[in-house]
C-alpha cells in the first residue's frame, strides 16, 4: 500500500523499513539478554527483564506486518513521504479509526512480548 488507510495503514515503505529495523533491534537484545541470562544461572525472577528487549521486537514486528504505526496512530498523523514528513489526519472519524487500531497493536505486542518473555522463563528451569 502507498496511501494513508484509515486504521489500515499509516506508513510507507521507508518507515516500514525503520521499524523492521526497530524488530530486529529487539530481537538481538532479546537473544544477548536471554543468552547471559540463562548462562549466569540468573534468579528465576531475574529474567523477567527479557519482557522490554521482547516488547521492542513486538512492537516493531507488528507495525511493520500491519503497515501501521502506533504513535502515529495516536497522534493523528500518518507518513508516506520522507522520513520525518509528518501529515495530520484531518477527519475526526479517521483519527478514532487509527487510534483504535494504535491500542489494538499495543495490546497485540503486551501479548506477544509476555509470550515470548514465558517461553523463555519456562526453558530456563
Amino acid at each position: 500500500m502507498s496511501e494513508y488507510i484509515p486504521g489500515t495503514c499509516n506508513i510507507g515503505a521507508g518507515e516500514i523499513r525503520r521499524r523492521q529495523l526497530v524488530a530486529l533491534i529487539g530481537f538481538i537484545l532479546l537473544v544477548v539478554s536471554a543468552y547471559g541470562l540463562i548462562s549466569q544461572k540468573a534468579p528465576h525472577s531475574a529474567r523477567l527483564g527479557l519482557f522490554a528487549p521482547a516488547m521492542i521486537f513486538a512492537v516493531g514486528w507488528i507495525q511493520s506486518r500491519r503497515k501501521f504505526c502506533l504513535a502515529f496512530g495516536l497522534m493523528g498523523t500518518f507518513n508516506f513521504g520522507k522520513m520525518g514528513q509528518l501529515s495530520r489526519v484531518a477527519d475526526k472519524d479517521q483519527r478514532a479509526a487509527d487510534r483504535q487500531t494504535a491500542l489494538s497493536i499495543l495490546g497485540q505486542s503486551v501479548v506477544l512480548a509476555l509470550a515470548i518473555t514465558g517461553l523463555k522463563i519456562g526453558r530456563a528451569h
